[in-house]
């Protein structure tokens, strides 16, 4: 005798602020009646750390997964033990978002190093000759926006030869000139990274240009602090030899989940930076790194 077990959340979204209520319903699907031992549901929300290979050796990276931090756990009864008839049926349920003492939840961000996942579970126990039944889904929480209106700041940046670092011998690069502005690097979350992009001069063809998002990720345990950089996203701005003096613009969106208002905690850090990427014909690649605060308004 098998049965169906799955949560409905009312908000299409799945976004939640702290304080606010998650809505929905608890659906069973069955043939016949189904016999239980009572329903409940668990809202557990947890920041998952993982230290990097890289910085500590492959076995201790393995064994010294950081504890992870518990962020909120919370346990409704929505239907003493009893009988559920056979069909469709549906509980509604309302669980408060609250957070005991002085906890923060931080925004839902998935990443390689740094995890922070909110999940509700639904949980039917059973008698001992049936198998239990449980259901998980995530939800989203965002933080309160800031108050007050972000001042944008933008960045004028000129690559040249003579501006770029890690370069073992200068001399035999080409000549080149490009100019460009970032119009913030204090960011909304919600809004566009923009700017442009010119192509003074080159002596040897450009091959492509590209914006590449990185996530810088810091997590602290007692070995000491493994540092990581890794890409979420690469968008090509320019294919080909573009023309000269012709301003290109910059546009990203930051992707929902993979991104998150900048957050540093004694635990943990959560960083990002925009890189701008020049691929010359012969594959040199000129790099220049902005770091970027992200944060929602």
């Amino acid at each position: 005798m098998s049965a169906n077990l799955d949560i409905r959340l009312k908000r299409a979204n799945k976004v939640y602020h702290e304080g606010e209520v998650l809505a929905g319903v608890v659906v069973i699907i069955s043939k016949e009646a189904v016999q239980h031992q009572g329903i409940s549901l668990t809202m557990e929300g947890i920041v998952n750390l993982q230290l990097s290979s890289k910085s500590v050796g492959v076995f201790e990276a393995f064994y010294n997964s950081v504890k992870p931090i518990q962020l909120i756990t919370s346990n409704i009864e929505v239907v003493k033990p009893g009988k559920v008839p056979g069909g469709k049926t549906e509980i509604p349920f309302e669980f408060p978002l609250n957070v005991k003492g002085n906890k923060v939840l931080y925004e839902t961000y998935h990443g390689v190093f740094v995890n922070i996942q909110y999940t509700l579970r639904c949980d039917m126990k059973r008698s001992l000759l049936a198998k239990d039944l449980s259901k998980s889904c995530e939800f989203m929480v965002h933080c309160q926006p800031q108050k007050g209106k972000l001042i944008p700041s933008p960045v004028d940046f000129t690559i040249t030869p003579e501006t770029l670092q890690n370069v073992k011998e200068r001399g035999s690069l080409p000549k080149f000139m490009i100019r460009g502005r970032l119009n913030a690097t204090s960011c909304v979350i919600t809004q566009p990274l923009t700017g442009e992009l010119v192509v003074e001069s080159s002596e040897v063809p450009i091959k492509s240009i590209e914006l590449q998002l990185v996530r810088v990720e810091t997590c602290g345990c007692a070995e000491g602090y493994a540092r990581d950089a890794t890409e979420i996203q690469n968008i090509q701005i320019a294919e080909g030899d573009v023309c000269h003096s012709l301003p290109i613009p910059i546009y990203m969106v930051f992707p929902r989940l993979f991104t998150c208002p900048t957050l540093e905690t004694t635990n943990f850090k959560v960083e990002f930076e925009v890189n701008v990427v020049i691929v010359l014909h012969d594959d040199h690649l000129i790099t220049e790194n902005f770091p970027l605060k992200l944060c929602r308004v």
